[in-house]
């Protein structure tokens, strides 16, 4: 069949000559489409962690939200389709989507972050995800090519714990993926996985950002001392080893906790504390290794 009156750029699903277009056709369509959406992004990048439980989510909404308060343009892709929390650690978990000719459009926070994420599909918020790889990966191409993102400086995609299906298709849809973060608690244990994630990086050959460690350190607020609830500095002297820079190290802040739970991002209600500081350093090691490479790819540590 002919594709002559099909409109290639527009959405298969809803194109009103998508009869026209054979099946191998739409798939080019798709394609197109997705190109040209990531072509608007100029930084694309992933936030992974070798575990769960390690913050790797809050990690990756203060750092969209301190950019955003930079002056940037930045989204957020929540790619953890069986845990989707991003919607709810943001405050918008309760919006509704809205679609227009260019495609659906993601929710805008209060931070002006925007945000796409399976929760706003959820008829209940207790509903599980029961989905294979194959459903996935669709989802995944949908939210980078028929989300409408428009210009953005940065689009960060939290991924899952570990280095499954998500993140096999995040990388292969995304050709021109600027990097990853991989995210760490001091623990021997949550240090062992995060390896594995930055061989995996490698393995896709994916340019690592760099490492950072989560809840590294705690300020009593009673006496001021420091107390290393789990442990201090082993994200560090693994990145060491691993050969990847080492961006910074979050201390732990109960008021982290509550902000998410309430849907406020910690670096938006607490500015001044010591994390937001160095959520803010992080931020700025990250641009420093745009800036220094002039194809605005981050700089590749290899093996």
């Amino acid at each position: 069949m002919s594709s002559e009156k099909c409109d290639q750029s527009s959405n298969c699903q809803t194109c009103n000559q998508t009869g026209t277009c054979s099946e191998e056709e739409k798939g080019s369509h798709e394609q197109a489409r997705l190109a040209a959406t990531m072509a608007l992004v100029k930084h694309k990048f992933i936030v992974l962690s070798g575990k769960g439980g390690v913050g790797k989510s809050s990690v990756a909404i203060n750092l969209a939200v301190t950019l955003a308060k930079e002056g940037f343009t930045v989204g957020i892709l929540d790619a953890d389709i069986h845990g989707p929390n991003i919607p709810m650690m943001m405050g918008v978990e309760k919006k509704r989507l809205v679609g227009n000719q260019d495609g659906l459009m993601p929710i805008k926070t209060e931070s002006g972050v925007m945000v796409m994420s399976i929760a706003f599909f959820l008829r209940n918020k207790d509903d599980a995800i029961i989905w294979r790889g194959p459903l996935k990966h669709g989802l995944i191409k949908q939210f980078l090519g028929e989300v409408f993102w428009g210009s953005l400086d940065y689009l960060i995609i939290d991924l899952p714990p570990g280095t499954g299906d998500e993140a096999l298709s995040t990388a292969h849809l995304i050709k021109d993926v600027d990097g990853a973060v991989i995210v760490t608690t001091p623990q021997e244990v949550a240090l062992l996985d995060s390896r594995k994630s930055i061989t995996f990086c490698r393995q896709l050959q994916i340019p690592l950002i760099g490492v950072v460690e989560n809840m590294s350190g705690f300020t009593c607020p009673h006496c001021n001392q420091s107390i290393d609830i789990f442990k201090v500095g082993g994200g560090e002297k693994a990145a060491k080893e691993m050969g990847v820079p080492f961006l910074g190290r979050i201390p732990l802040d109960p008021d982290m906790v509550m902000s998410s739970d309430n849907g406020i991002p910690f670096v938006h209600k607490y500015p001044e504390s010591t994390a937001a500081k160095e959520f803010q350093k992080i931020a700025q090691s990250w641009r420093l290794l745009l800036e220094g490479n002039a194809t605005r790819k981050a700089k590749v540590v290899h093996c």
